[in-house]
This record gives C-alpha cells, structure tokens and sequence, in this order.
C-alpha cells in the first residue's frame, strides 16, 4: 500500500501510542537495572511523601489561586494523604487546620469552598471527612450536624437526587457526596434517601458503569461513587453487578494502570476511583460458575421508577448506624420536617436501617492484575523526591498523590 495512502492515526490513538512508549520505556530501563536499585525503585518513598505534603498544609505557591474555591479540598488530599502513610501532623497543624474549615463552614449548614463562599457538597464532603480523618475532640465537635443536616435536606432533588449547591448540578457525585457524609456523620434518614436508589440505577450504561446523570458515559469516578452510594444505602443489590464488573475489569490498560473511561489514556487516580469499586465489591459478592452471587440481596427493588425499568425501594433493617457519636456528643436523629425548620432530637434507636455491610466478608479473588497496578504507580506515577502524578511527564500534585495512596491502599500494598 502507498505510504501517503496509509490512515492516520486519531489523537486519541497517537496519544494512547506516546503513553505506551513512555512506560513500556520505563519499564525497560526498570528490567536491566541491578536488583538493588529495582528494590528501592519500588519502595514507597515515605520520607519525601510526607515532606511534600506537609510543606504543601504550611505554605502553598501563588498559582495555586486557582483553587481557591477548593481549598477544603487541599485539605483533605494533603491530610488524608499523611493519614494513608501513618504519619501526623503537629497540633499547630492540626488545630490551624480545624479552625480553618470552621471559617469555611455556611451559618446555614454545609462548607463552601473558603471563607464566606456558598456551601457546596463536594467541599463539605472533604471538610467533614478531613476533620474526622484528624479526629479529636475539637475536631469532630466543630461540625455543626443539625445545620449541615438542614442543608442535606435543601440540596435533595424531588428526583431523588441531590443538587451540588442551590440551583446547581443534579449528579451521582452528589448522592454520593451526600449519603456518605450524613452516613458518617449519623444522620441519615429516609427523607434523605427516598428514591436515590431509582436516580443511581438510572445512570446505569449499557457499557455496565456508571455515568454522572441519566444518558450520559460510564465513569470510573462516577461508578465509584454510585456503588458507593448503593451500599450506604443497602440498594447495591439492584445494580446490574455483573455489567458493572465487566465494565470495570476492562479498564485496566495495559500499562497497568486503569483508566477512566473507554478509549481514555490511563491514570493513577483511577487506581482508586476504580480500583476502589473492586474492594467494595470483594466485600460483596462471591463469584461461582462465571456469575456474580450477592451474599444477602437486603430489600426489595421496585419497578415504578420514573428513571429505570428496575426501580428500587428503600430497605429496612434492625441495626442502628454507627456513627462518629462516641466521639462527641449525643448522636443527632432528625424529625422529618420542612428542611428549613428540622431539629434534632437524641434518639439515635429511630434510625432503623441495617448498615451491616462493612461486617461482609468474601474469598474473592483479585479481579484485575494487582502487581501491574502497583508497577505502574510506583514507577510511572511517584515521584521519587516525594509526591504522585497522573502519568509520566505529568507534574505531581496533591490530588494525584491523594489517589495513588489511596489505590495502593486498598490494592493492600500500603
């Protein structure tokens, strides 16, 4: 065939081609050098995590202004990130850290982005899980739950779903958002979780993922959160699980890292946001003569929806949910009332469904290639002078090193 004639390549398919070279070149060097420099190649280089990301709690550059209305955000990547590697920080840290998000915490409930911005769930999702990630009396007693309870209320969608902020977004990330923070917190009730099962099982693709909202393309990052949501709310039964674990197998690229969406260049963070489903479903699920088993099926799923053909009901158990109470003061359960007006009332025993899901335990075998995970995140995604990447020539950042530590984590190699 005459060469000119030949077909070009897509970008996206130059650009799958140059992040292959780049790492199958890394793992080249990799194989030929001596067994002792493999050895600290593969270390996870502690020190200089930490370093990076304690420096980066103290003092951050100018160009990071760009994230000003994430600033919760930092927080939790960088905290957690130390939390991932067993190490703290010191109380002047801590407590600059916890009177901070407080400044950040709306009189009405929830946490904006920084002080005196709108309160938002992807920002009071990281501000409350910093805090309990620090723990500590001072901590966990700054969150104001009756009032983050009344914002909850406001952000829920007659859809089932829940908004980003007032007037915002209708997306998976807020339910999820949502349901784990009022999990977490205690105060997760029926109002809050009526028909979110039938929202989450709407986003449900063809593919077997989950996409951000009804019609739209699976997502490692927006199947995370689904499933999450799902099991948070004991509906992850009504979830095709067989779809959605086919989808999330053939994500793993063959750099060894996954990617995020089909046809998508691969990622370190999606060593979480995907390798993350895996661990929630190894909980789960047993697998026997190629189908997915669910060990207890809970409640029922419904078939009324307005949004799938298989709907979803609330289930009802006889446990309570434990929360972070004994940490603080008496658990909140709150009335069902005009969201604008609830209270509180201490009678932790109304809350009446099972959130047994943690006490699962399977024998299900890894369902992706653990070891080449983890040689890509240790040697394509960190950087040996402290931090982690998307992927080679990428610069580390916060966010990435968040995600890698949190893959390796629950990839059981942290």
């Amino acid at each position: 065939m005459d060469s000119s004639k030949a077909r070009r390549g897509t970008a996206s398919e130059v650009e799958q081609l140059m992040v292959q070279d780049q790492v199958f070149g890394i793992y080249d060097i990799f194989a030929n050098i001596h067994q002792q420099a493999k050895t600290l190649l593969l270390e996870i280089q502690r020190d200089n995590h930490s370093e990076f990301l304690t420096k980066g709690l103290r003092k951050l550059s100018p160009s990071f202004c760009v994230l000003d209305a994430n600033r919760p955000w930092l927080c939790y990547w960088i905290l957690h990130s130390i939390a991932l590697l067993g190490d703290s920080v010191d109380d002047q840290l801590e407590n600059n850290a916890v009177d901070f998000l407080n400044r950040c915490q709306d009189s009405n409930g929830g946490y904006g982005g920084g002080p005196g911005q709108m309160p938002h769930l992807a920002t009071t999702y990281a501000a409350v899980n910093t805090l309990v990630t620090l723990g500590g009396q001072k901590a966990l007693s700054s969150i104001n739950r009756c009032k983050l309870y009344t914002f909850l209320r406001r952000m829920k969608d007659p859809s089932g779903a829940f908004r980003m902020h007032d007037a915002g977004e209708i997306d998976v990330r807020a339910c999820y958002t949502a349901v784990s923070v009022a999990s977490l917190l205690n105060i997760l009730d029926d109002e809050l979780i009526q028909n979110l099962g039938n929202y989450i099982l709407s986003c449900q693709t063809y593919e077997g993922g989950i996409s951000g909202e009804p019609g739209s393309e699976a997502h490692g990052g927006y199947t995370f959160c689904g499933l999450a949501a799902m099991i948070l709310i004991n509906e992850v039964h009504c979830l095709d699980l067989s779809r959605l674990i086919d989808w999330v197998v053939f994500r793993q690229g063959v750099e060894g890292g996954f990617q995020g969406r089909t046809n998508k260049l691969v990622d370190g963070c999606y060593s979480f946001w995907q390798g993350g489903v895996f661990a929630l479903l190894r909980k789960y699920c047993s697998i026997g003569n190629n189908h997915l088993v669910p060990q207890d099926t809970g409640g029922d799923c419904s078939t009324d929806s307005p949004y799938s053909t298989t709907g979803s009901d609330i289930s009802e158990g006889e446990e309570g949910l434990d929360g972070i109470s004994s940490q603080t003061d008496d658990t909140s359960h709150f009335k069902h009332e005009d969201p604008e007006n609830a209270s509180c009332s201490v009678n932790p025993s109304n809350i009446s469904h099972s959130y047994t899901y943690i006490e699962k335990h399977t024998g299900i075998e890894p369902l992706f290639h653990s070891l080449a995970l983890q040689q890509f995140l240790l040697l394509c995604s960190q950087d040996q002078e402290g931090g982690f990447r998307d992927k080679p020539g990428k610069h580390r950042d916060y966010y990435h090193t968040c995600y890698c530590l949190s893959g390796l984590s629950v990839d059981r190699a942290l």
